[in-house]
């Protein structure tokens, strides 16, 4: 039956692409790192063929692989989220998303106050949002002043205490921000709502009320393709924040990478259990949330091998005929000084076809976009090229 997986590992690079000078990413090589701080032991991802993709210590290089294998280079400009995951839907960005890495202007500021009609902000700066909280939560909850900061990638979080600032006055915070402030030269990617809760020392970000206002996307998406031509799009994780909603007729919010593999095998039995045609679209975030912005490799090698160890499960609900990709968005080394994304190539590793092949380097991520598009037999002109020949439509 037709049915398409593509599983995004947040932030799993497999090292600098050609233009990383650019953005302060020489050096970078997220699973390069991780193999040399230690031995990975992911027995699945190497039977798929990760260590045929380029030499990775401890990785072998499997002849016979399961997956069809290599790695794609972004060429839309920035390393953030948003702009790595639209053009994986077939939409390249002309210009990069503003980043704010001194804080935002006064003119940014003054407009949000105004409109919000709150008295002031705290923080303008970027920060990691568990730092930040810890930092500010006390003085926030004397002044009732929201925490204000951001990231590499093009975002302008909001923080507050749900004690202080209730849920939906924050969320409502973050739609005047979306719809009245970040707009024109300052229309970030996304705005993101960050409650948390606690006390002194012990203040904690609930993650399952996060809630991201995102710029639509400026094309048409793969998603929104299938869509219209009857195909279920289903989106796990944070995948349907990134594009405002568009294009998905299924979405699930997920807060680990254990819960999203879970859901993403619930839905791959509803799909086969109802013999639908199928897109099923998942991030797993923890790699870059929890490991790669906090440099902690240990942390980041676990997660990898958790995931490793949920492949068999997935693996059985494939029907015959199904793809599944295992790939990423952007790299962030956490080996390296910098919590940041990284400007890498990632890693393609794809499952289903015919005869397994190297795929090589592949020109941008749209291919991702084009090769879904066609196994469902559907026309979506993006500018990629297909990862295989697809002689039949499967409408």
């Amino acid at each position: 039956m037709p049915l398409f997986i593509t599983i995004i590992l947040d932030g799993v690079g497999i090292g600098e692409q050609p233009d990383a000078s650019a953005y302060g990413d020489v050096g970078s090589d997220t699973l390069g790192h991780l193999c040399t701080f230690r031995t990975l032991a992911i027995p699945n991802l190497t039977r798929f063929g990760l260590g045929r993709i380029r030499p990775l210590d401890g990785i072998e290089s499997i002849e016979e692989s399961l997956a069809s294998f290599g790695k794609m280079t972004e060429i839309s400009p920035g390393k953030d989220s948003t702009t790595g995951h639209w053009e994986l839907a077939g939409v390249e960005l002309e210009c990069p998303f503003p980043v704010y890495p001194e804080g935002f202007p006064a003119d940014v500021l003054d407009a949000f106050v105004e409109k919000t009609s709150c008295s002031g902000v705290l923080g303008n700066r970027a920060s990691s949002g568990t730092v930040i909280i810890e930092e500010l939560g006390d003085e926030h909850v004397a002044t009732g002043y929201p925490i204000l900061y951001t990231s590499a990638d093009s975002v302008f979080q909001l923080a507050a205490h749900v004690d202080v600032i209730p849920l939906e006055q924050l969320y409502q915070m973050c739609r005047i921000a979306r719809d009245e402030v970040c707009t024109g030269e300052h229309g970030v990617g996304r705005v993101i709502a960050r409650p948390f809760e606690g006390e002194t020392n012990f203040y904690k970000r609930i993650s399952a009320s996060r809630k991201d206002f995102s710029l639509l996307p400026v094309a048409l998406t793969v998603q929104e393709a299938l869509l219209a031509e009857g195909v279920s799009t289903v989106s796990i994780g944070k995948i349907n924040d990134l594009f405002g909603g568009v294009g998905f007729s299924e979405s699930y919010k997920t807060t680990s990478n254990e819960q999203g593999v879970q859901t993403l095998i619930a839905c791959m039995r509803d799909a086969v259990r109802s013999y639908n045609s199928a897109f099923i679209w998942i991030n797993l975030v923890d790699f870059d949330q929890e490991f790669g912005h906090r440099n902690d490799p240990e942390g980041f090698a676990k997660a990898l091998e958790a995931f490793d160890r949920s492949l068999p499960s997935i693996l059985a609900l494939m029907p015959e005929d199904g793809r599944l990709v295992i790939t990423a968005d952007h790299g962030n080394d956490p080996t390296t000084i910098s919590t940041d994304h990284s400007r890498e190539y990632v890693p393609l590793l794809y499952y289903g076809s015919t005869l397994a092949s190297d795929l090589g380097i592949r020109s941008s991520f749209r291919d991702h976009a084009k090769t879904v598009a066609e196994y469902f037999g559907v026309g979506f002109d993006c500018g990629g090229t297909s990862f295989e020949h697809f002689d039949r439509s499967l409408n």
